[in-house]
């Protein structure tokens, strides 16, 4: 049995549904992602897991045990937010070995396991500091390191990074996903930011409108989005009706596809044995960061991406001739 079992979760609030029928299996030491726009059920399902919020039905099963009506703190879940929830009047060792004290560790043990824990989130010259000396990016760091020192089954995240300068978020990031491998604790987090979601994640479940849309490893959901809302969330894909592109690439498809999407990056200029093609103009080019992302109009807008310190510099009202391998036309369903 998986060690963190989701089945036939649904929650109504009135007569709002906000999940429907979801079902989930992770595995000891996995690192898995609830992404999805806001209002979607992701931090619902989290509150559920947590015992914070109770299903309307279907159940919660960690390591064997159903949770259902376990008391949070019994749960051996732990939580992290967006608010740090730091106590302002404790210093970082003291807020760090918080959990550890109400549980009536001896005090050796505590002071072993807090310096530990500061060493592993790179905050033992902080030890003695108060949270309002600490940056965003540090105050975080002690709120994860308060939550993993009492050893939960799983560590729950609710969009922790969220109110963070991009550059410490990055760095985070990469930091996060070293301490989960390297304690082999699972972990669940919920984001609506897809590049976070790709950087930590062993394995995404997108939800839309209260359900699961699509699960998989992040390179499946990227290269092989089953539906047209996945491929408008993930990345920046081309979607085409059928019609459209039987127009623009002049070859008839499959009749049982109404649409299919194209990765921006897997369009090209040099044409290659078995490739199809599409003529454009140039309409606009725009950087962010070292990607340039070009729009053509054709027989409907699309766009193309390519590394700025290899990339085509376009003449803006120009006609291209535009390729991409037939395997990159994908079919939604």
């Amino acid at each position: 049995m998986s060690y963190l079992v989701i089945e036939g979760l649904h929650k109504k609030y009135g007569q709002s549904t906000v999940l429907t029928n979801i079902d989930m299996k992770i595995e000891k030491g996995e690192f898995i992602t609830l992404l999805g726009p806001s209002g979607c059920g992701k931090s619902t399902i989290l509150r559920i897991v947590a015992g914070l919020t109770d299903a309307s039905a279907g159940q919660v099963v960690i390591e064997g045990k159903d949770m259902m009506g376990i008391h949070p703190k019994d749960r051996q879940v732990g939580m992290v937010f967006q608010s740090y929830a730091l106590f302002p009047n404790m210093t970082v060792k003291e807020n760090v070995a918080f959990g550890l004290r109400v549980q009536k560790i001896n005090t050796a043990e505590v002071d072993q396991r807090v310096q530990e824990m500061l060493a592993l989130v790179h905050l033992s010259e902080k030890a003695n500091v108060y949270p309002k000396e600490l940056s965003g990016g540090q105050q975080q760091r002690v709120a994860l390191a308060r939550a993993l020192i009492v050893r939960p089954k799983v560590l729950l995240l609710d969009e922790p990074l969220s109110a963070l300068d991009a550059q410490i978020r990055k760095k985070l990031q990469a930091d996060l996903r070293v301490i989960q491998q390297k304690l082999g604790i699972t972990m669940m987090l919920v984001t609506h930011d897809q590049e976070e979601a790709m950087a930590v994640s062993d394995r995404i479940f997108v939800m839309n409108n209260g359900m699961i849309a699509q699960c998989g490893t992040p390179t499946a959901i990227y290269t092989s989005p089953e539906s047209e809302f996945i491929a408008n969330f993930i990345g920046h894909y081309n979607v085409f009706t059928r019609p459209a592109l039987e127009n623009m690439i002049g070859e008839t498809l499959p009749k049982e596809c109404s649409k299919f999407a194209i990765r921006p990056e897997a369009i090209h200029l040099d044409q290659r044995p078995g490739d199809v093609c599409f003529t454009g103009k140039a309409k606009q080019s725009l950087m962010s960061g070292n990607v340039i992302r070009t729009t053509f109009e054709g027989e409907c807008f699309f766009t193309m991406e390519q590394l700025h310190q290899r990339g085509y510099s376009f003449e803006l009202g120009k006609k291209y001739t535009c390729y991409v391998a037939r395997e990159d036309v994908i079919a939604l369903s």
